[in-house]
């Protein structure tokens, strides 16, 4: 498993039924858009306390960003 892909794939998806932006995104957990971005692209691994800020502006358990899907 490719922790960085799974997350990232995981966010894009939860995000994209949020119906919101990166930049609108980036807005509700306080971070920055190129980074949201980043994440998104596999090009950055992440601290545990953005995990949760993403997770709580996501309105999801934690946990679910990290699920590969099948």
């Amino acid at each position: 498993m490719d922790i960085v892909k799974v997350f990232g794939t995981n966010l894009r998806k939860y995000r994209n039924e949020l119906g919101v932006s990166q930049e609108k995104f980036a807005e509700m957990c306080g971070l920055h858009r190129t980074y949201i971005s980043d994440i998104e692209r596999f090009q950055r691994s992440i601290a545990l306390d953005n995990v949760q800020k993403i997770a709580d502006a996501l309105g999801i358990d934690t946990y679910k960003l990290f699920i590969e899907e099948g």
